[in-house]
Formats: C-alpha cells, sequence, structure tokens
C-alpha cells in the first residue's frame, strides 16, 4: 500500500501525518508512508485543498483532518 499526505508543511499537514502513522501502527498495516509538500506533485493529483490523503494513487481525503479512528476505517475499505 503506497499513502501519501499531502500538504505545504502547515500544523494540519503534519497533524493528518502522525494521524496517518498512528493508524498504521494500530492496525499493524504495512505501508508506504510519504509526505509531498511540492505544490506542482500536489497539483498534479487534482488536489486543490490540503491537507489531502492519497492512497494507492486515489484521493480519499481533502481539505480537513481526519482522526486516527477515521483514517483506521479507510484503511479497512
Amino acid at each position: 500500500m503506497d499513502i501519501k499526505v499531502l500538504g505545504s508543511g502547515c500544523t494540519k499537514c503534519k497533524t493528518l501525518f502522525k494521524n496517518v502513522e498512528e493508524a498504521l501502527q494500530t492496525t499493524g498495516t504495512e505501508a508506504n508512508l510519504t509526505k509531498v509538500e511540492d505544490i506542482i506533485e500536489i497539483m498534479k493529483l487534482g488536489v486543490m485543498t490540503v491537507p489531502a490523503l492519497v492512497i494507492d494513487n486515489k484521493v480519499v481525503l481533502s481539505g480537513r483532518v481526519a482522526n486516527t479512528k477515521e483514517i483506521i476505517e479507510i484503511l479497512n475499505k
């Protein structure tokens, strides 16, 4: 599984990244987790509002911070 957290490095983006890390640890899910802060790369994915969460090249969340419980639900889908 390839997971990307998109954002400029703001507090919300950092919080989303931390919540994704916690969700992965809680579920024991193996994933390649990366932060993408390059605005050009973010725009290539069609994201206009950050933070955003991309799983396997599909935008699953944009414009808000999901809590750990919500991320676990997304991972289980």
